[in-house]
């Protein structure tokens, strides 16, 4: 556990690390390492909702403040972290005052997200807002110390336990991480998170190994790809904007270049305008995707550069449904698959019939008749509702029995082929019933008798257009009456 500083060398460190800017949202959370003590400023809220506060309670890690109907993402800050070596980490989070001498009015609550693998190619906010990732670590009880965080109270010297509701203890335990895994670290102020007041407080990082080598514990390289990693966003989401202050170079800034790849290709398609001091904001609107480039000279010629993919994704569009087999050109007429076509490049996943997702959009065994797809984007940018698609097929079964289920024997589609007509037999070849598109069915009688249970044959005939030529189609094969 490394010694606190004083509040004078807090802020002169601060003064000598100026990349710990602030962030209220996930995708642009501030990278950092353990090499000193970062000043955070919760100042308001961020652009998007990162996640439903309701969702979020019942995690059971972080609660709303005062005001019950307010958003829990307000008065808040975003930071990610990508472990340098094996070993322990913990960190510290002491509330400061607004101003010497005036009294503590924060309440700083957290919860640690992770560990993710910058190789597994995943929104990691996407994955922390629609709650597929829960917290690792978190607090939200009482601090009356004014510090809370992993590891052990510097004050009390209480000692980091499992997370429980209502322990009252302050501090979870110590985090045992791998190198290269990345971790997100959101901060909450409870006590006043709706007031718009801003507040501060002291993140210092901690563990086995930054006693060790403060300088490694985290990867401080990280601080180089001070645009973070990169953004999936959806069509219509607020302006995403990119600070060049995260930079080692911090505010020392002589000159920016941002420039654009709209099509991510290797070619620069323009350079733009920058805002804010030191021209040191790029706002980047939807639906702009493209990797984002920053060039940053600082007072002593120091080039420091970095880039960043944004990807605007659109709520999923059906384009088609492909039959891939039905009844009319099924190698196995009992067996039907479709596959879902999907008009956009975003990352979707599919169901049918109010059945399970899966990542594949091709489906088998699809039953003959009207059927439903949903099309979900995982990124997060919106479900379809249940789109109908037709499958040509016939009933393997039918129980004419007069409970209203399954009393007509049919194929499913049949208006939608060319000149349909079905001759229906026994298993002796007697020709029982004609049907064609305009009919509803057969209800398993001949000449107003009931036949009994047993299997019966049918013959299709239709005609397709085969490249503008008209082919005469047939299917042959066999369905079974229930009594």
């Amino acid at each position: 556990m490394r010694t606190l500083f004083s509040a004078l060398t807090i802020l002169l460190v601060f003064t000598l690390n100026t990349y710990a800017q602030n962030s209220a949202d996930c995708r642009t959370a501030i990278p950092i390492c353990a090499d000193g003590p970062i000043l955070g400023t919760a100042d308001g809220g961020g652009d998007i909702d990162e996640f439903d506060p309701d969702v979020v309670r019942q995690s059971g890690c972080l609660e709303k403040g005062s005001v019950i109907s307010a958003n829990i993402e307000n008065n808040t800050s975003w930071f990610v972290f990508r472990a340098g070596t094996d070993g322990q980490i913990g960190f510290d989070i002491e509330a400061l005052p607004v101003s010497p001498g005036a009294p503590i009015t924060s309440e700083w609550d957290f919860a640690l997200y992770g560990p993710f693998d910058q190789e597994d190619n995943i929104n990691y906010c996407g994955v922390i807002g629609d709650a597929s990732a829960q917290p690792i670590r978190c607090n939200y009880e009482v601090n009356g110390t004014g510090f809370t965080g992993v590891g052990v109270n510097p004050v009390s010297g209480q000692q980091g336990e499992p997370h429980l509701t209502g322990s009252q203890n302050t501090y979870d335990e110590w985090l045992d991480v791998t190198a290269g895994e990345i971790y997100y670290l959101f901060i909450n102020n409870y006590q006043t998170n709706f007031d718009g007041d801003a507040e501060s407080y002291m993140l210092t990082f901690t563990g086995s190994s930054v006693d060790e080598d403060q300088n490694t514990a985290l990867d401080c390289t990280l601080r180089d790809e001070f645009l973070g990693f990169d953004i999936i966003a959806c069509e219509g989401d607020p302006d995403i904007t990119l600070s060049a202050l995260n930079s080692p170079a911090g505010s020392d800034i002589a000159s920016i270049v941002w420039s654009v790849d709209y099509d991510d290709d290797g070619t620069i398609d323009t350079t733009l305008p920058g805002s804010g001091d030191f021209n040191a904001e790029l706002v980047v609107r939807s639906p702009d995707s493209g990797r984002y480039f920053a060039s940053i000279t600082d007072s002593f010629g120091v080039v420091y550069s970095d880039d960043i993919l944004i990807t605007f994704y659109a709520t999923p569009t059906l384009e088609e449904v492909i039959v891939m087999e039905d009844l009319t050109n099924a190698n196995d007429p009992d067996k039907y698959a479709v596959e879902i076509v999907v008009a956009g490049d975003g990352d979707y996943e599919y169901a049918i019939n109010e059945g399970e997702f899966q990542d594949d959009p091709v489906f088998l065994d699809v039953p003959a008749g009207i059927n439903t797809v949903v099309i979900n984007d995982k990124n997060g940018c919106g479900t379809t509702e249940p789109l109908e698609f037709l499958v040509v097929g016939y009933d393997k079964f039918f129980t004419p029995n007069g409970d209203g289920e399954n009393e007509l024997w049919q194929v499913k589609g049949i208006e939608t082929l060319d000149s349909p007509v079905v001759f229906i037999f026994d298993r002796y070849g007697k020709l029982l019933k004609q049907l064609n598109a305009i009919d509803a069915g057969w209800d398993g009688t001949f000449n107003g008798r009931r036949l009994p249970a047993s299997d019966y044959w049918f013959r299709l005939d239709y005609n397709r257009d085969e490249e503008g030529v008209l082919v005469a189609k047939n299917v042959r094969n066999h369905f079974s009456l229930i009594r």
